[in-house]
């Protein structure tokens, strides 16, 4: 609970809704996997360091629990750190996804002093093939498994609607259309990250993008529809297997082993539904190469081999001044 209070802090998200949350921690032994993941994950990105010639130091520092992100810097100060590149386990745009990270990271220098490194935020990487081919690979695997011809189902978090219409720059910024800006960044972003999946995977399936994991006030809009609703609407209409594939996580954390592979994997059950979910790209070894390669195209941004990215967005690297504001606190 004290984990759930920081992350929720000044957002009036209802006590009786943070109780259900912390439930679901003690099918998992009362802890997140996530934390566990992200050692993984530092592990094999240290591994490809050395095999990639990357004579970097790593730190971990997170936002809400320790390691605290402030401890860290303090860490990397003390070990004589004067600049660093960060890179946050979120691939696209929008406010607790890109924004806060940088607010957070703004806070941790501030909290250690005029002495504490210069830190850089690593670019969104939605569309890299690194993000991309693991998914890919990972709904090929999925869609095995059901046997049957299925609907595409992506996921991401849900976050308020207010939210989503103002995260990311002006129009002009980018060479998508206005309507599709109407969306925001982060849910044109989830989108261009889910076709690109498609149409690798599967071509001729219809695919969707849906939302999971609202955790805010019921009086307040989110983007909609949420799985379980949508897996009722698929099966009322005769569709008789989905695949998820959690296209706005990198990892098998909480919100994907909890909210699809036990709420989302019942309510398909209820209702008949053939259902797979994919893997997320946690320590794929191309996803591993992609944050390494990210680090030295920002150690020498004049190399001539950027990293590729797949996409049709415009090059948006990360969240800029102005963009992706806080949503209204709740008292």
């Amino acid at each position: 609970m004290p984990f759930l209070r920081n992350v929720t802090a000044g957002r009036g998200v209802p006590e009786e809704r943070l109780l259900e949350v912390a439930e679901h921690y003690q099918h998992f032994g009362g802890i997140s996997p996530i934390n566990e993941q992200c050692r993984a994950l530092l592990r094999a990105i240290e591994q490809d360091f050395r095999e990639q010639g990357v004579g970097l130091p790593l730190y971990w520092g997170t936002r809400n629990w320790r390691p605290m992100l402030a401890d860290t810097v303090a860490q990397m100060r003390d070990d004589g750190v004067s600049q660093a590149v960060a890179f946050a386990t979120s691939a696209y745009a929008g406010y607790s996804s890109c924004r806060q990270y940088l607010d957070d990271i703004g806070a941790a220098r501030a909290h250690v002093g005029p002495s504490a490194p210069e830190i850089v935020k690593l670019p969104h990487f939605y569309d890299r093939p690194g993000f991309i081919e693991p998914h890919v690979d990972a709904v090929q695997a999925a869609l095995a498994k059901v046997g049957a011809p299925a609907r595409l189902v992506f996921t991401a978090h849900s976050i308020p609607a207010s939210m989503a219409r103002t995260a990311g720059p002006t129009p002009g910024n980018a060479r998508v259309s206005r309507q599709e800006f109407g969306q925001g960044l982060y849910e044109t972003q989830l989108r261009e990250a889910a076709r690109l999946v498609a149409e690798r995977a599967a071509p001729d399936l219809t695919w969707d993008l849906v939302w999971q994991s609202r955790s805010g006030p019921p009086q307040v809009p989110w983007l909609e529809p949420d799985v379980n609703d949508f897996l009722r609407t698929l099966a009322g209409s005769g569709t008789t297997a989905a695949v998820i594939s959690p296209i706005g996580f990198v990892s098998d954390h909480l919100e994907v082993v909890w909210d699809l592979d036990t709420e989302a994997a019942a309510t398909a059950a209820e209702l008949g539904l053939g259902y797979a979910r994919a893997a997320t790209p946690g320590t794929d070894p191309r996803f591993v190469r992609m944050i390494t390669d990210l680090v030295r195209e920002a150690m020498d941004p004049s190399d001539p081999h950027p990293t590729q990215r797949l996409g049709r967005l415009s090059p948006i690297q990360t969240c800029g001044a102005g963009c992706c504001p806080a949503p209204a606190r709740r008292g």
